[in-house]
């Protein structure tokens, strides 16, 4: 750990220089040192200094939008646009007596969808995202008219809107689709010829990274129906039929999705 902050001091240097050289200034009263570490795990403090004063540390950080706490927990972004969505329902309420279904839709994404899809293959995967998905389901019945008990599952297939667990499978494995050079296939592992050209799945024990974008991406693109893999090199096709399908099963949660594929498995 030793070693670990002399590195950090000595980056610290490296930065305060470089920042020198082109004529900026490093403020130190706005710098903090965010640790992450495993809830698993034990784990030891660092103070970090850069000359003579102590970096304050946070518990959370926002980076481009996103509230990145120091467990990856997710539960502080979550928290955060929690608001903003309840804010698009009331507006949906409130335009809904004035507008055509077409305006209201617009609305939809324009508000809510916008605000809930950013960052999703990140923070998608958290159980606190089921309070996200009951707003969605809210603002679907306020935009459609629907009472307060009747289920969405048709409304989302009939209005081809995607439900957030299916808008977390649809993100993510767009972005296995768009970064396939990421990922080797188990015929170029084991050197032997499959039917199904299936990514490799590490074995891994860390629960973060079997939560993580690469690893869920792999086992979700692996668990798609082999019509919808065949189009993996052609981005725009590979997009429309997974929206379709996606939409025509309105998966209310992920393990949905993986049994439904279970189910359905040639």
């Amino acid at each position: 750990m030793v070693l670990l902050q002399n590195d950090i001091a000595i980056i610290f240097q490296q930065l305060a220089n470089w920042f020198h050289q082109n004529s900026l200034f490093l403020n130190l009263h706005k710098t903090n040192l965010c640790q992450f570490f495993s809830k698993k795990q034990n784990y030891t403090i660092l103070n970090i200094t850069h000359k003579d004063t102590l970096i304050p540390k946070i518990k959370e950080v926002n980076f481009l939008g996103l509230n990145i706490d120091i467990t990856l927990s997710w539960t502080a972004h979550i928290d955060k646009i929690l608001p903003k969505l309840a804010s698009a329902c009331y507006a949906m309420m409130s335009f809904k007596p004035y507008l055509s279904h077409q305006m209201l839709k617009a609305i939809y994404y324009a508000y809510f969808h916008s605000v809930m899809s950013y960052g999703i293959i990140f923070w998608g995967h958290n159980s606190n995202s089921l309070r996200i998905f009951r707003l969605q389901k809210r603002i679907i019945r306020i935009m459609t008219g629907c009472r307060k008990r009747d289920s969405c599952r048709n409304i989302f297939i009939e209005h081809k809107i995607l439900t957030l667990p299916s808008l977390y499978i649809y993100q993510l494995i767009r972005f296995v689709n768009k970064n396939t050079e990421l990922f080797d296939t188990n015929d170029l592992i084991h050197n032997y010829t499959t039917r199904q050209k299936n990514l490799h799945q590490p074995t891994t024990c860390l629960t973060q990274y079997q939560k993580g974008v690469l690893n869920k991406g792999i086992k979700m693109y692996n668990s798609l129906p082999t019509y919808i893999k065949k189009e993996i090199n052609n981005l725009k096709k590979f997009a429309k039929v997974l929206r379709n399908y996606l939409c025509e099963n309105a998966f209310y949660s992920i393990e949905e999705f993986y049994r439904y594929q279970s189910k359905n498995k040639p």
